[in-house]
């Protein structure tokens, strides 16, 4: 097997984090549950894993992250947590369904406007038509921080700067940079940023959360035991316990420090750097194929996604020949991103992702290069 889905999740892991979980799964009691040595233990790791995400995304407080099963339950905490009566919302085309149904949920609700920005036709965002976008009873902007489609990067500090010129929030779904490209919250502004764990940074699946600056209230998605203030009627108010209710899944999340450990250690400018280099060289080879189409480039840079079709055939079609024949993993269809795919004049084909990760080899690499000569040969 040759896996080139790294956007959906990380299939090949640093070998630490299986390691930290197979003990964690022996060893571990409920955190903030007890003071016992199974209960400290997990308590430790927890907040060990507190301090290195929130120092990797450039935050100086710890406590002001708390942690969710993905970046979708940490967008929808953000969102909802944030939104009030009569709010107007803005995001753009680029968003994934994790930003953009609850958006739609909240307006179709009547709770608040959703204005969309557009996306051009190569996947690059107007900044002056996203500050447009902004009303005087706007209260946030939910924006992606990457395509998961194109991997296009887009300028989060700029969109937080426009944010704040008009009294709104800035949220960012980093799902697909966290963990490959710099986020700094402290010096780009920012106001939220939701995180997945199985992605870039490595950990299991059900893992993530939501790194807040100090000073934004947040309403609790979910209430009920914090392992603190039992006998208050009401869920704790303080950070990170305000945005947690119920045992965390510490087992997930000593894989999670795992990861992000390893990150660290290495540097994301490192892993980065490889992954880019991978995804160029497909890129490169793939470009002068007969009947292959690329998308995207718009952004100001790109992690390791490269998309593109072959003539007219279905998406779906090209990655189940990848696979049949040639045993390589990769994501066809909409990727729960379907305003992406309108923007692109994909929505109807749909779009096959290839998405590196710095794991992968050069000759991984050419092998799918081949494969993708071999397949617009035999299509055409």
């Amino acid at each position: 097997m040759i896996y080139f889905d790294n956007a959906a999740t990380t299939c090949m892991k640093p070998p630490e984090v299986a390691v930290a979980v197979a003990r964690a799964i022996d060893s571990f009691g409920g955190v903030g549950r007890g003071v016992h040595e199974a209960s400290l233990d997990a308590g430790m790791t927890v907040f060990s894993a507190r301090q290195r995400i929130a120092n990797l995304f450039g935050y100086p407080n710890p406590k002001q992250l708390s942690f969710a099963y993905n970046a979708t339950e940490a967008l929808n905490i953000a969102i909802c947590g944030l939104l009030e009566p009569g709010d107007h919302t803005v995001t753009t085309a680029a968003s994934h369904n994790s930003v953009l149904r609850p958006l739609f949920r909240a307006q179709d609700s009547g709770l608040a406007e959703v204005t969309i920005v557009p996306i051009g036709p190569d996947g690059s965002i107007d900044y002056d038509e996203f500050e447009a976008a902004f009303r005087p009873n706007t209260r946030l902007a939910a924006v992606t921080h990457a395509s998961n489609l194109t991997g296009d990067v887009y300028d989060i500090a700029r969109m937080a700067e426009i944010a704040h010129a008009h009294g709104a929030f800035l949220v960012v779904d980093a799902a697909q940079t966290a963990g490959i490209v710099d986020i700094d919250m402290t010096s780009d502004n920012l106001d939220v940023v939701c995180f997945t764990g199985h992605k870039s940074l490595y950990g299991p699946q059900g893992t993530g959360g939501l790194c807040v600056r100090e000073g934004i209230d947040i309403k609790p998605f979910k209430v009920g035991g914090s392992g603190t203030h039992s006998y208050d009627r009401e869920h704790p108010s303080f950070m990170p316990e305000r945005l947690e209710a119920g045992t965390l899944n510490a087992h997930g999340v000593a894989g999670l420090l795992a990861g992000v450990t390893y990150i660290t250690d290495k540097g994301v400018d490192v892993i980065r750097a490889e992954t880019q280099a991978l995804a160029s060289r497909f890129e490169n080879g793939v470009r002068e194929i007969g009947n292959v189409k690329l998308y995207g480039g718009g952004g100001m840079d790109r992690t390791g996604i490269i998309t593109l079709n072959i003539g007219d055939f279905d998406s779906a079609l090209v990655a189940d020949l990848l696979n049949a024949e040639f045993g390589i993993c990769t994501r066809a269809g909409a990727h729960c991103a379907p305003l992406m795919h309108e923007a692109l004049g994909t929505d109807q084909q749909g779009a096959v992702r290839f998405s590196f990760s710095h794991f992968n080899t050069e000759e991984q690499v050419d092998a799918g290069i081949a494969a993708i000569t071999e397949i617009a040969k035999e299509l055409s």
